[in-house]
Order: structure tokens, then C-alpha cells, then sequence
């Protein structure tokens, strides 16, 4: 296994993968604090909820076994040689975790709380079925012959096929409704930042390793940065530019959000009519 040839690149690798820990965990909370403070999961796609837990659930198993495996380590170097360094780090398996948990605390609140007429659609279901039921024919399939870095790589594959997908149903909705209330803008923010520091801690090594297999040797990493990037600002040129928050003019012409003024005298204390002396 391959060592750090810098030690100040070994440190900017090791700070940029626990700031992609840091943003993209913490991005999870945004919402869930919105939908607990609304009361409402109105506004944010179902769909996307449990397309993203079979995401999640996929990176993690990958990047758990991968990382703890050195059966599936010992495959991994006779694939791209011995002197690669293993592409898996522990803040991505922490992240996983993490992931996982909060996903499903979000997909929770759906439960408890008002969702309006949204269901989860047949597709959505659909989709998911057939995935786990490939995932289980793969098990199978990688048993016999102990293939781990095939079977992980399957589940590496099913990740960035969520990730591609996953967001669209959100997407749509914003589209469709012309609005994005309902989807926190603060978890879009993090988001973006934790793929940027991701893809530059993948740069990192790579300048230090003086090779790119990096990338390449674990696609699916790559790709959940891009893809996750690219739909951020998606969602960011929805909610800044195209469907911004409407707002009203309030007291002295100032503009305040739209649903959130208070009347200056309660309805309640109007004043009553008073009887003429005659």
C-alpha cells in the first residue's frame, strides 16, 4: 500500500475530507428542522427521500467494506497495483452512516407530520424494488467465488445511478409548483460545499500519488461530487432566480416575506360603535 510522498498534502486531504464530512452531514439537518418546525413535509418530493436512502444505504456498504475488508483491500491492489493507495477514507464511511440515519429520520417525519395529497409514486417504488433485487442476485452471484471488489462495485454503481436520479423528482416539483417552499435551500448550500471539498480531496491525493487512478478506481466517488454539484446549483438558480420567495411590501415600504405579516390591530379589538347622545 502506497504512503504520503507531502506531508502538508497528506493534511489538506485529511482537512478537505473531514469538511466534506462536517458540510454534507450537516446539510441533512436544514430540513429536518424545517419540516419539524411546519409541522409539514409539504414541498418536498417523497420520491426523492427514498431514492436517497437507496443511495446511501449502497455508498455504505460500499465504502464500509472497502475500508474494513482486507479482502476486498487485497483485490482492489491487483487490480490497480500495490503502489495505489486504498480510495476510501474514514470520514466517507462516517458520512455513510451518518447519511443513512438522518435519511431515515427525514423519510420518518412523513409519517407524523402533513404531507397534503403527496404519496410516493409507483415509479419511485418501482425502481427501488428492482434495484435490491438485483443487489441480492449479485450476492449471490459473488459468494462462490468470493468476488468482494466486483459485489461492492455493484453496489458503487447503484449509488451513482441514485445520485443521477434522485434529485430529478425534486426538481420537477420546484418546477411544477413554481416554488420552492417546502425544500431548504440550507442543505442545498451545504451540500455543494461538502461535493467541492470532496472532489478536491480527490484531487489531492492524486497530485501526491502522481496518478489519477484515484478517480477512475473509484468512479462512483467522482461521480456523487459532479452530479451532486451539478443539481445544487440547479437548486440554487431555482430558489435565488427563477422561483424566488414572493415578497409584499410591508410597514415604510419595506419588503418582507409574503404569509408573515401580523396585522398592526387584532380583528379582535375593532372598535364598536358608539350610541349619539340625544
Amino acid at each position: 500500500m502506497a504512503s504520503w510522498n507531502s506531508f502538508p498534502l497528506e493534511i489538506t486531504y485529511q482537512t478537505l475530507g473531514w469538511l466534506a464530512f462536517v458540510s454534507w452531514s450537516i446539510s441533512f439537518y436544514p430540513q429536518v428542522i424545517l419540516n419539524f418546525r411546519r409541522k409539514s413535509v409539504v414541498g418536498l418530493s417523497l420520491d426523492f427521500l427514498l431514492l436517497n436512502l437507496t443511495k446511501h444505504s449502497s455508498y455504505l456498504i460500499y465504502n464500509t467494506v472497502l475500508y474494513f475488508s482486507p479482502a476486498a483491500q487485497q483485490q482492489y491492489f491487483e487490480k490497480y497495483g500495490y503502489e495505489q493507495m486504498i480510495p476510501v477514507a474514514a470520514n466517507d464511511v462516517a458520512f455513510s452512516i451518518h447519511a443513512v440515519v438522518l435519511t431515515a429520520i427525514t423519510l420518518f417525519q412523513v409519517f407524523i407530520y402533513e404531507r397534503g395529497t403527496q404519496t410516493i409514486s409507483k415509479i419511485s417504488i418501482g425502481i427501488v424494488s428492482v434495484v435490491w433485487l438485483f443487489a441480492a442476485v449479485c450476492v449471490f452471484v459473488a459468494l462462490p467465488s468470493h468476488s468482494w471488489l466486483w459485489l461492492i462495485s455493484i453496489f458503487n454503481f447503484i449509488q451513482v445511478s441514485m445520485t443521477v436520479i434522485k434529485y430529478i423528482p425534486q426538481a420537477v416539483m420546484n418546477f411544477m409548483r413554481k416554488s420552492t417552499e417546502g425544500f431548504s435551500i440550507g442543505n442545498i448550500l451545504l451540500d455543494f460545499t461538502g461535493g467541492v471539498a470532496n472532489y478536491g480531496q480527490m484531487a489531492t491525493q492524486s497530485i501526491d500519488q502522481n496518478s489519477w487512478v484515484n478517480f477512475y478506481g473509484n468512479i462512483g466517488k467522482t461521480l456523487l461530487s459532479l452530479v451532486s454539484i451539478f443539481f445544487d446549483i440547479l437548486f440554487m438558480v431555482q430558489h435565488y432566480i427563477l422561483y424566488r420567495p414572493k415578497k409584499t411590501s410591508g410597514i415604510n415600504g419595506k419588503a418582507t416575506d409574503k404569509g408573515n405579516n401580523d396585522p398592526l390591530i387584532d380583528s379582535s379589538h375593532d372598535h364598536q360603535p358608539q350610541a349619539s347622545n340625544v
